[in-house]
């Protein structure tokens, strides 16, 4: 079982009592304004989902690597970071990271401290090569998130996915482990 600590924060893998925090970040709103693709709908789809989560979680060949997030002094959720494994290659394994926060945590740096303990994690730990990931370019919290972190723009894809009724320009990003390790 994956636990990381940072000064403020715990990070862990997801044990069932934890079903209920997770359908409920994962059906807000605000939260998943910007992952609509993986927001839940309804109760039946998260439960499957949450049990695949758990199943991963003990198989030999796991690919999801997203943490719960909470406070340290009042275990509060605060959300969820991680990454889903994309390929494995003879230098070490390709990862797309991700991470939904609730908005009354945004603005006080927690994402930054658990993404920099998931990368020590990830690069020291869990032979991870390449980190991806982006957002929508006017997502700029989310983006500075990854600068903050050392992250490197390697593309900016205009008009690129439809989201709110528009087409949006989606900014991608990436982190190699020479690059942390520099």
């Amino acid at each position: 079982m994956i636990r990381l600590e940072t000064e403020r924060l715990c990070l862990r893998d997801y044990v069932e009592s934890d079903f209920e925090a997770y359908y409920k970040l994962k059906t807000d709103d605000e939260t998943m304004y910007y992952m609509q693709d993986i927001r839940l709908d309804d109760l039946e789809t998260a439960k499957a989902e949450f049990e695949e989560v758990l199943a991963d979680m003990e198989s030999e060949h796991r690919k999801f690597y997203f943490l719960h997030m909470e406070t340290k002094d009042t275990h509060e959720q605060v959300g969820s970071i991680g990454y889903t494994l994309v390929d494995e290659t003879p230098v070490g394994k390709i990862v797309h990271l991700g991470y939904f926060i609730y908005p009354k945590f945004w603005g006080n740096g927690y994402t930054t401290e658990a993404l920099k303990k998931v990368f020590e994690f990830a690069f020291t730990e869990n032979n991870v090569y390449r980190v991806t990931t982006g957002c929508l370019k006017e997502n700029t919290r989310s983006e500075r998130v990854m600068q903050k972190n050392g992250m490197i723009k390697e593309a900016e894809h205009v008009d690129y996915e439809w989201h709110d009724g528009r087409m949006k320009t989606r900014l991608e990003y990436r982190l190699l482990k020479k690059e942390w390790e520099q």
